[in-house]
């Protein structure tokens, strides 16, 4: 988790946390792709950021609250690939890996995600665990 909001952003991509998307999880942009949802959401379990987890999840499948793994930690986010969910696009899926540490072992979480816009904003709909 970047201590600093100044270091770089958990997602990948190459910016700080702060002008990335930090700037989602503090609701001064909104996720122009449906990537771009998935990566900031990556981010939010990096930084324990329930809340925006929640904002960030349609309505209809938003559990009621969020629980983090203690001693579980994101090292590190690989998109595999994505179908749709860009501009004038009203459905996307992405597929990642999600590669964390728990109780000193390594692994990842394979996942196909699908997004669809709702209210002028993307959304994370459900997933599919991959093998």
């Amino acid at each position: 988790m970047p201590k600093r909001r100044s270091e770089p952003c958990p997602c990948g991509l190459p910016a700080p946390y702060r002008d990335c998307c930090g700037r989602l999880h503090r609701g001064e942009a909104r996720a122009e792709t449906a990537e771009l949802l998935m990566r900031s959401r990556y981010s939010a379990f990096v930084m324990r950021d329930a809340d925006y987890l929640l904002r960030s999840w349609h309505p209809a499948t938003r559990p009621p609250g969020i629980e983090f793994e203690p001693g579980l930690r994101w090292e590190r986010l690989e998109i595999v690939r994505t179908a749709d969910g860009a501009a004038g696009d009203t459905r996307g899926t992405v597929e990642f890996r999600a590669h964390y540490v728990q109780d000193g072992r390594r692994d990842h979480l394979h996942e196909k995600s699908r997004f669809v816009l709702h209210d002028d904003a993307w959304v994370y709909v459900n997933g599919r665990v991959e093998p």
